[in-house]
């Protein structure tokens, strides 16, 4: 399966962020929790280049507790990124946190300020992110207010907008930027099960299966749980499992819309949280990894 999506306004939408780099002081990098690598756009660290980042990874609820500990522990090694948090934005106090972050981030340049007797102005912000890692909801809940168009859909944030965050920030919203072209076809499944790419241009049973078999791997006895099915008479032919998984739902041999129930269940949490990206070797060696 190849995926490719690559719309003219998020070409346009790179062009913009590099033209507003400059007026910002650092920049949120807002990922998904599920999946922190694949879900890290490649064209983002052109956009920042040595700008500060506050990595963010938002979606913490839905996913595996262990690994996102493991991830956000890896990406302070980075040092593209001053500072890593993770968050989940029904969480009041994780977004309280980010602001607590980044006045920390911008407090030497804040305190040189005072120290010249300038009054410090508000602190500018730019979050970039692939679409549907939740940066609206993100912006709202900074704001507390709706503000910014939100929805359970990649590419809804479509234009580029100033927005006031209290007296203390000002931040420019940009919509999600994806980049042209998955040369690994693993990290397209992967963000076509999470929702970021449109489910208009993927084939429901290949994405279906990669599931199937991601679970099976890392999380032995959910799909038992939650299916009643014994996934264990199925192990090395997961399509035989998808099969199974068809007509226990009933659908006769519709594999298409067994597959796209399947994967909203798991987008929607109804088999747990779970983590579709390992951390590298060099921190998965330390003896932690996925936990069920």
């Amino acid at each position: 399966m190849l995926i490719q999506w690559f719309p003219g306004h998020m070409a346009k939408a790179k062009r913009e962020a590099l033209e507003k780099l400059k007026m910002v002081d650092l920049v949120i990098e807002l990922l998904d929790a599920r999946l922190p690598e694949s879900s890290r756009n490649p064209l983002i660290d052109d956009i920042i280049g040595n700008k500060p980042r506050l990595i963010v990874l938002n979606k913490a609820d839905l996913a595996d507790k262990t690994a996102t500990k493991e991830w956000v522990e890896y990406f302070k090694q980075d040092t593209k990124a001053q500072r890593a948090v993770s968050i989940s934005t029904l969480n009041n106090k994780d977004v309280e946190n980010i602001k607590r972050e980044l006045k920390d981030m911008m407090a030497h340049k804040t305190q040189a300020m005072i120290n010249k007797g300038v009054k410090p102005r508000a602190i500018r912000l730019m979050i970039l992110g692939i679409p549907n890692v939740g940066k609206s909801t993100l912006i709202n809940k900074l704001m507390q207010k709706n503000r910014a168009q939100t929805g359970n859909r990649p590419g809804v944030t479509k234009g580029q907008q100033w927005l006031k965050i209290g007296g203390d920030f000002e931040l420019l919203d940009t919509p999600g930027i994806l980049w042209p072209k998955f040369e690994d076809q693993l990290i397209g499944q992967k963000l076509a099960l999470t929702g970021a790419i449109k489910d208009t241009v993927f084939h429901k049973d290949d994405v279906a299966l990669f599931a199937l078999r991601h679970f099976m791997q890392h999380y032995p006895g959910r799909l038992q749980a939650f299916y009643k099915v014994d996934e264990k008479q199925f192990e090395g032919a997961i399509p035989d499992l998808l099969m199974e998984l068809t007509t226990k739902l009933r659908f006769g041999e519709d594999y298409s819309r067994a597959s796209e129930k399947i994967i909203f269940d798991i987008r929607g949490g109804k088999l747990g949280p779970y983590t579709l990206d390992q951390v590298p070797v060099k921190l998965a060696e330390a003896g932690e990894g996925l936990s069920e």
